[in-house]
């Protein structure tokens, strides 16, 4: 996918173009452009996604086979405790 491009130049036109006082207009022009290029590498990626994705997966089948453990254990106890 191709990355797109912001021009300020021609959104701060059609902004004023739509009423706009130009001041105005240039100054959400230019917090626009910002949003737009701030920085990238903070955002996450499809791999970052699936690397997360991972990591989860592993984690929770970890914590049931200590849960299924854990509960063995303690019925296992159960059954041989005087009551």
């Amino acid at each position: 996918m191709a990355a797109s491009t912001f021009n300020p130049l021609e959104a701060a036109r059609d902004l004023k173009a739509a009423g706009i006082e130009a001041e105005h207009a240039e100054a959400i022009a230019e917090g626009m452009r910002r949003a737009v290029s701030a920085d990238r590498d903070e955002l996450a990626t499809k791999a970052d996604l699936a690397a997360l994705e991972a990591r989860m997966t592993a984690t929770l089948y970890r914590a049931l086979w200590f849960q299924g453990g854990a509960i063995i254990a303690i019925l296992t106890a159960l059954r041989f405790l005087p009551i």
